[in-house]
């Protein structure tokens, strides 16, 4: 495949000049991996489930190398994370490496809305990009049916007659939808009389924000899955605040069906890049409102198979970075071994202060002014986790030898390298010189650690996450999330990390402060236990768990032929 002639077109056009015809059947590409017929099951020929009796019988082998893919706090002028992700495993492909991609599923959400699908662009992409940005193997499906049988199951229980006392006011779980649908934020259900249930207030979900994706994605193997699955905290008793109790889905009864709904989605996906690497994509919890982060599952299953695993985490390092390495880590026992921090010019030019349609002119004094977001990431990564990184300049054609010259400079002075990536025009070609600087960095040793301690309180541990990473002067905790506090606290779940609930365009919890800013006080509204996740969920600023479509959403471009040939998904 890497013999293709490369065109510049639409990432929709590059992909389907190479699949189906000139892709791999995923048998061969199971082969790359060193994966068995017998632990393959079949979604067509380009796409499979890979059983976890495979990951049981290699528990033993060594792992290899985890390379952590994040990047700058995004901007409309575009970063290309999961562009670089896919283009550097085809480059450590291409340099001799037996390597893998493990990504996150795309949620339907954003491909209708107006972020896209979460395929990779260019000539790094992993295919069948169709699939994968629509419905690929069906495990969000799976995620929102397992929810919303939950759900059901909640208020039946309340409707044959309430054994559990759960008030009604207080349930704390709600459905979802793999959908970008404002209208479903706030609902009341139970109307039309007694036989259609208890009226009361509820609300929807997207499902990359369900506990359930959160818990699918964490889990390591089917029975911690269903225990996690029955540790879920889905209302409370009536009582006051100090006496009341938490019910769970193991109290419903609930966690087995779910467990049996998720079976299948627990198995990673396999596909392939465009250059024929090996290619998990499994689990899609959104980074702004969840941990962002692929399976555990595809993650170890990746490290047993490949000798250079490259993974993403979502958004900018502020929040799928640290979300990665102080939530996914600690419960996986995982060290990355190094970290590819992702910018453009002409996204640190937005940072500093110029308007899109101004982004092709050179521009050093607002480069500079936008630089300190960059500056403050790799601090982070090396300073803060102690693990060692390379820039990754996602190069665009306009891009001046000045400007790419700065970035390099000021990347050297906080003694990083930075290292040109044209893998988007070039594929893993384009990404050699940044590949072997990867190599590299895997072959020195790290300090690797979290940012904080687990058995902090719960306020110190928002803290410290608000003022070593994110640089706020102080943080205040409205009324009602600190009694949520208190009854974390109460029920002995507060020992448990931090999942922040941020907007992802800032460091702070203001989207219109950009660049690294300065002099600003981080306000938590909201903190909830996701006790089968494992994880305290704390919302600051005006972050939404269920997002709305924009004036001109990107469904209206989609369409597919009489053939079946789709079109518009970029």
């Amino acid at each position: 495949m890497t013999n293709i002639k490369k065109f510049i077109g639409s990432d929709i056009d590059i992909a389907q000049s190479v699949y189906p015809e000139h892709a791999l059947h995923i048998k061969d590409v199971a082969s790359k991996a060193g994966i068995n017929d017998e632990y393959i099951d079949y979604y067509g020929s380009y796409k499979a489930k890979i059983d976890f009796k495979f990951l049981e019988k290699n528990k033993d082998k060594k792992d290899g190398k985890l390379i952590l893919v994040t990047a700058i706090n995004p901007t409309p002028a575009g970063e290309g994370k999961t562009t670089t992700t896919v283009g550097v495993a085809d480059s450590l492909s291409l340099i001799g490496k037996k390597t893998m991609v493990a990504l996150r599923e795309p949620s339907l959400g954003p491909i209708f809305g107006v972020k896209g699908g979460a395929a990779g662009g260019g000539w790094a992409q992993v295919i069948p990009m169709e699939d994968i940005n629509l419905h690929f193997t069906g495990d969000f499906h799976a995620i929102g049916a397992a929810n919303n049988l939950l759900a059901a199951m909640i208020d039946n229980h309340i409707f044959q007659g309430n054994k559990l006392n759960i008030d009604t006011r207080k349930i704390v779980w709600r459905r979802c939808v793999d959908m970008n649908d404002r209208q479903l934020r706030f609902v009341t259900n139970g109307l039309g009389g007694k036989i259609n249930g208890s009226p009361r207030e509820d609300g929807f979900d997207i499902t990359a924000a369900s506990e359930v994706m959160a818990v699918l994605c964490l889990a390591s193997d089917i029975d911690d899955l269903k225990n996690r699955l029955g540790r879920i905290i889905v209302g409370y008793t009536h009582g006051k605040q100090t006496e009341e109790q938490p019910v769970t889905a193991a109290q419903l009864n609930a966690h087995g069906a779910m467990a049996a709904l998720l079976k299948d989605a627990l198995k990673p996906n396999l596909a392939q890049t465009l250059e024929g690497t090996p290619a998990f994509i499994h689990g899609g919890p959104f980074a702004n409102i969840a941990h962002g982060c692929n399976s555990v599952m595809a993650t170890r299953l990746a490290l047993k198979c490949a000798d250079y695993v490259v993974t993403e985490a979502g958004f900018g390092a502020d929040l799928g970075a640290e979300k990665f390495l102080d939530i996914k880590c600690r419960f996986a026992g995982l060290k990355p071994s190094a970290v590819i921090i992702v910018a453009t010019v002409r996204a640190l030019k937005s940072h500093g202060g110029v308007k899109k349609i101004d982004l092709d002119k050179e521009n050093l004094t607002a480069l500079e002014a936008g630089l300190p977001n960059l500056l403050q990431h790799v601090e982070n990564i090396t300073k803060v986790y102690k693990l060692p990184a390379v820039v990754a300049i996602n190069a665009f054609p306009k891009d001046t030898k000045a400007e790419l010259e700065l970035v390099e400079k000021k990347c050297k002075e906080l003694g990083v390298n930075a290292a040109i990536s044209e893998v988007w025009e070039k594929g893993g070609e384009g990404g050699i010189k940044l590949a072997e600087n990867i190599v590299s960095l895997c072959e020195q040793p790290n300090n690797f650690e979290f940012s904080y301690d687990e058995n902090l309180s719960i306020k110190e541990k928002i803290e410290t996450i608000a003022k070593r990473i994110y640089r706020a002067d102080s943080v205040v905790i409205l009324r009602d999330a600190q009694k949520n506090i208190n009854q974390i606290e109460k029920m002995g779940l507060d020992k448990v990390p931090i999942c922040m609930a941020k907007t992802q365009y800032s460091f702070s919890d203001d989207a219109s402060l950009l660049g690294a800013p300065k002099g600003w006080q981080l306000t938590v509204r909201d903190v909830k236990i996701s006790a089968g996740a494992g994880f305290i969920v704390v919302f600051t600023g005006e972050i939404m768990t269920m997002p709305g479509l924009p004036p001109i959403p990107s469904a209206e471009k989609i369409d597919i032929s009489s053939d079946g040939k789709i079109s518009g998904l970029f």
